[in-house]
């Protein structure tokens, strides 16, 4: 077993996973990274620039076999695992009102954004609980990418929006069941995050935040969730597990 920690961090080729292993990778941890496409990619070269050990598990963690080989790889790697990112996630291809949404879409988001991650903690987790017991003292900690779509009505999307409600509440669960092996557990709640799933309603989400839909009237940065993600790596956090972080320039908060 290395000295070096390691996390995986899924979903990690674009946008705000990207920023996550970059950020991770400048703090010394040593990477594997998932994205569901076969290519590798570009930030495997660019963390290892920052001095990590890189390497790349590719394929959808809908699917309960990639989810095994992303923990088998990073056994067979590294010996090791002291943080998991479940960042992986992604939007309907289509938006539908919830009258005519189909099941096939349903299926399709809560496979990708909610079952993938869930039982991907419960491999990891059983892995870092053999590991508590190997290194007692060693830092161990989960930390999931949600939305405030998990509380924000979008019927549009609902689906989207039913799937970041259970990262919620499995953010809850985790943290409860693993406290007792000192295993945090952290949900980030991010906000309107520009990156290329929301490319496509920019100039939507442009006129609102101008008008105030933020009390923080710009566009959240990947690096806005990164640096929160790097805190929680860095052990600024360790007694507050379970704990929602609003990244959201104010989103949350019910104003008048």
């Amino acid at each position: 077993m290395g000295d070096r920690p390691v996390a995986i961090v899924t979903g990690a080729s674009r946008g705000i996973g990207r920023s996550i292993a970059l950020e991770l990778a400048s703090l010394g941890y040593d990477l594997v990274v998932n994205r569901a496409q076969e290519q590798p990619p570009e930030v495997l070269e660019q963390a290892g620039a920052l001095g990590a050990r890189c390497e790349f598990a590719p394929g959808s963690i809908a699917e309960a076999d990639v989810r095994a080989r992303i923990v088998e790889l990073t056994k067979a790697k590294f010996s090791r695992c002291d943080m998991l990112v479940n960042n992986a996630g992604t939007a309907p291809l289509k938006r539908m009102d919830i009258l005519q949404a189909t099941e096939e879409s349903f299926d399709r988001i809560v496979g990708i954004n909610l079952r993938g991650p869930y039982f991907l903690t419960q491999l990891v987790a059983n892995w870092m609980i053999e590991q508590r017991e190997q290194a007692p003292q060693r830092p161990l900690r989960i930390v999931n990418i949600g939305s405030i779509s998990a509380y924000t009505s979008s019927p549009s999307r609902g689906e989207y929006c039913i799937s970041k409600a259970g990262v919620a509440m499995m953010t809850k669960l985790y943290a409860d069941r693993l406290a007792e092996y000192d295993i945090g557990v952290f949900e980030i709640s991010g906000g309107i995050v520009e990156t290329d799933m929301t490319r496509v309603v920019k100039e939507k989400y442009d006129k609102l935040i101008a008008e105030g839909l933020t009390p923080t009237r710009r566009w959240g940065q990947p690096g806005d969730l990164a640096k929160v993600v790097g805190a929680i790596a860095e052990g600024r956090l360790d007694f507050s597990t379970g704990t929602v972080i609003n990244v959201d320039g104010g989103f949350h908060l019910r104003r008048l």
